[in-house]
Formats: structure tokens, C-alpha cells, sequence
């Protein structure tokens, strides 16, 4: 059974940073990709980054230049570092999973950009 939990989100000034942390365990087969999904409320959920197991990386236009992608493959963890953080960035922010064969999902955590 694998678990994927994320931690780190929380409130935060316009400006501000914040990194996100998911930990999946348990065993996962042929994973080539994590990422970084986020929704808004009453909009629909968007990819914000990825990272493969070879370590390419790509970004939302939104978020280039502001956030980082990266990852510890032997802990089977993945970061989001968030940096000048803005209101348009408030969102639950899901973890993702990608295997050859299925995918994970995380339960979510909450970044609210306020002042």
C-alpha cells in the first residue's frame, strides 16, 4: 500500500516563501515522475512543476523563476521550494505520483498567500 502525505503548506505574506514536502511510502514500481499539482477554489487543478527520475524539471509559466523543484529519490521525497510567494498562488497543493503503471495522489495541503 503506498501513502503519499505533503506538509509544509500554511499562511504566509505576499513575498514570502514556503516548501512543501511529500513523502510517499511504501514500495513504488517503475515511478518516473513527481509533481506538483495545485487547485484554487472554483478553479480547476493545474500542474505546477514536475521533476523525472533522471531529474528534468519543468514549470507553469506562473510559477517560473519563483518556484523549485526537487527531489531525494532514495526517500522517495519530493520538495517544492515557493519563493515570492503571491495571492494568485493560494491553492491546495497536491503531490503526484507517476508510475509506469498507475499513479498516487496525496491528500493536499493548504498555502494561503495573505497580507
Amino acid at each position: 500500500q503506498v501513502h503519499i502525505v505533503e506538509s509544509g503548506g500554511g499562511l504566509v505574506q505576499p513575498g514570502g516563501s514556503l516548501r512543501l514536502s511529500c513523502l510517499a511510502s511504501g514500495s513504488i514500481f517503475e515511478l518516473y515522475a513527481m509533481e506538483w499539482y495545485r487547485q484554487a477554489p472554483g478553479k480547476q487543478r493545474e500542474l505546477v512543476s514536475a521533476i523525472t527520475t533522471s531529474g528534468s524539471t519543468s514549470y507553469a509559466a506562473s510559477v517560473k523563476g519563483r518556484f523549485t523543484i526537487s527531489t531525494d529519490n532514495a526517500k522517495n521525497t519530493v520538495y517544492l521550494q515557493m519563493n515570492s510567494l503571491d495571492l494568485e498562488d493560494t491553492a491546495v497543493y497536491y503531490c503526484h505520483f507517476r508510475t509506469r503503471w498507475t499513479d498516487y495522489w496525496g491528500q493536499g495541503t493548504q498555502v494561503t498567500v495573505s497580507s
